[in-house]
């Protein structure tokens, strides 16, 4: 919260977010994905590197998908949510 902070005291146009949730507990998770939508809502274009894809992807306007470095899958947080490609490889569901 104190970096989220601190970042926010230069009015950034874009936030960049490297695993806010790494490490924290789920109450706090909570609230920094609070925060983080909050500061989306006043216009602060936030791009996200999160390992919690079901947290990210509902949070996410957007979302690519990354492996081994290249793009494989894209589109809005809801349809990669929907993606069986992306919930057997993301969320431990079978495709």
């Amino acid at each position: 919260m104190v970096a989220i902070g601190r970042a926010l005291l230069s009015r950034p146009r874009l936030l960049l977010l490297d695993e806010p949730s790494m490490g924290l507990a789920p109450l706090v998770v909570e609230k920094i994905f609070e925060v983080v939508q909050s500061v989306a809502r006043e216009g602060v274009t936030i791009l996200l590197v999160e390992q919690n894809a079901n947290l990210a992807l509902e949070f996410a306007q957007r979302g690519y998908v990354m492996e081994s470095g290249r793009i494989t899958l894209t589109g809005t947080g809801s349809e990669l949510l929907a993606n069986p490609k992306v919930r057997a490889a993301y969320l431990g569901e079978e495709a």
